[in-house]
């Protein structure tokens, strides 16, 4: 059965995209994985690639043409295969269709769903003013996508730029943008439920349209659909509202409280009912500031103690603790973040063969430096700015080290984006800076700090995760003293830094008290040979313990 491509989003601001390039051509044969077309964006352009094998049957989107997303961009089948059916109106010699006509999606569980045009019923087109909304592809490596929050429930009005839902990313947990005005009619994957993009998200339109035309196969009573076995979704037909188990907390007059996933966490685990918290947020929805500001009153207090208990919120259960000799577990569910880390860790370890180089570096010089620069107003550099400083000017003069491998070539990268590790509460994320060997120190301190600062707050785009050369972890400030890392792929090299640590050396034939700092640099030896990442090293050594080199 031939699948309809259509035009990705492929960051949560763009709304259309133009296609710079086919790399593909009608009749050409298409293996997943392949590249198809470069598609330019409102931030870059970037590959599409396939993730469908097949015939190319048909193209859209004439490359230097632009397309709203979920246009029809390509459809790929068997050869010869019969696709007049999911082209309407019939397009002129070319192929060039301005929106798809029809779009086969899936839900949860890959049962294909009908998203036709917008005109007529199922198997013909929409009902007038219907938006079908499907997963959304948030970066260039998104294969799929978990609903961590839906802010919107079955029957609420839905304003363009309104937070529809929060979406987990392989990289990022992001907020989920209606682009669309209307009635949600219809959820396709609950809270927690992951679906490839493209699938069915959710079905917005004017109120009280019928649409259980559109869901194909028809769902069970209560409009079920995936694995959503905690939560009824259904169309909304007149005033019905879809009853729900288990979902976001509700307040004692059972109305939904609406917090992110972040907010939730921190509440549990300071125990704080989240009734007691009036939300700053968008809709009144509780972050992680009104949480982390929240003082409990003395007046809420006894009035609880006077009180006869009522249902709670989220009642916050205390740690589990295991007795002597009592055997305790605990389950946790993998997010599609750790999932993704554990992937491409295990990728990168097994199919680059890692090898790590060691050495100290002395550091008084540059906590002298540090100080200096440090004490002019409004300044704040931190050691790993001067490493990231320091990283950026060495890899400039040793570019093997700044490559990547290929099956058929090494890509040597003449320009500088350093990924700088950043732990948050699901795993781990590489913000990149740009450019980092243009960048002065205060610069580099400034955008780490705003970078690390967003991860964490879950505020980060895909597009500032991509592009990385380098990439450097520090784990120094928790007293780690020497550690290795596995490479983050597709770079050929990343630095582990270590913390300062205050210790008797030898100078000039006397034992004084010194600080030192341990670097490791694990290498892919595809790319980089053993004497080429030595001499990075030693290049690297000689700025940081003569800061002012950086300065020239």
């Amino acid at each position: 059965m031939a699948t309809v491509i259509t035009m990705p989003r492929l960051s949560d601001t763009m709304t259309e995209g133009t296609v710079a390039s086919w790399l593909k051509k009608v009749g050409d044969k298409v293996s997943e994985g392949d590249i198809l077309a470069e598609i330019e964006t409102d931030k870059a352009t970037m590959e599409f690639e396939s993730f469908n094998s097949g015939t190319l049957l048909y193209i859209g989107i004439k490359e230097g043409e632009s397309a709203p997303c979920d246009s029809l961009l390509a459809i790929i089948g068997k050869e010869g295969e019969d696709i007049t059916a999911l082209i309407s109106p019939p397009a002129p010699e070319g192929g060039v269709v301005g929106e798809a006509n029809h779009t086969e999606i899936s839900d949860a569980n890959n049962t294909p769903v009908s998203a036709p045009s917008p005109s007529g019923k199922a198997g013909m087109g929409l009902p007038k003013g219907v938006v079908v909304v499907t997963m959304p592809r948030l970066s260039d490596t998104m294969t799929d996508g978990t609903v961590a929050t839906w802010l919107k429930k079955v029957g609420d009005k839905v304003a363009e730029g309104d937070i529809l839902a929060e979406i987990e990313t392989d990289k990022a947990t992001m907020e989920f943008e209606s682009f669309n005005a209307g009635t949600l009619l219809y959820i396709g994957i609950p809270e927690g439920g992951t679906a490839p993009c493209d699938s069915l998200l959710a079905i917005i339109g004017p109120e009280g349209t019928d649409i259980t035309g559109l869901l194909s196969p028809p769902t069970p009573e209560g409009g079920v659909v995936g694995e959503a076995k905690n939560t009824v979704l259904e169309p909304t037909t007149n005033n019905h509202q879809p009853t729900t188990i288990n979902q976001q907390p509700t307040t004692t007059s059972n109305e939904r409280v609406f917090v992110s996933p972040l907010a939730k966490k921190i509440a549990e685990e300071k125990g704080i009912n989240l009734s007691q918290l009036s939300g700053s947020g968008e809709n009144g929805r509780i972050i992680k500031s009104d949480v982390e500001n929240f003082v409990p009153s003395t007046t809420t207090q006894s009035a609880q103690s006077n009180t006869v208990a009522q249902p709670q919120v989220e009642v916050a259960v205390a740690k589990p603790f295991a007795a002597a000799g009592e055997k305790l577990t605990e389950e946790i569910k993998n997010s599609q973040m750790r999932k993704i880390i554990a992937k491409r860790l295990a990728e990168s370890l097994f199919t680059a063969p890692h090898y790590n180089l060691v050495i100290e570096v002395t550091m008084d010089e540059a906590m002298k430096s540090r100080a200096i620069i440090n004490s002019v107003p409004d300044t704040k550099v931190s050691f790993n700015d001067m490493v990231i400083k320091a990283s950026a000017m060495a890899l400039k003069k040793h570019p093997k080290i700044n490559s990547q491998w290929r099956e058929d070539s090494i890509l040597i990268n003449y320009h500088v984006n350093i990924g700088v590790a950043v732990a948050v509460e699901d795993g781990l994320v590489v913000p990149v800076l740009p450019f980092t060997d243009a960048m002065s120190l205060s610069q580099i301190g400034g955008n780490v700090r705003d970078l690390a600062g967003r991860a964490k707050s879950k505020k980060l785009l895909p597009s500032e995760m991509e592009g990385s050369t380098f990439t450097i972890s520090n784990l120094g400030m928790f007293g780690i003293t020497e550690f290795n890392s596995i490479i983050n792929q597709p770079n050929s090299a990343i630095l582990s830094v270590g913390a300062i640590v205050e210790k008797p050396v030898v100078k000039n034939g006397q034992i004084v008290v010194g600080n030192t700092m341990m670097l490791s640099l694990a290498c892919d030896h595809r790319t980089i040979d053993g004497a080429t990442g030595a001499q990075f090293l030693q290049t690297l050594k000689q700025y940081i313990e003569n800061p002012v080199t950086m300065l020239a």
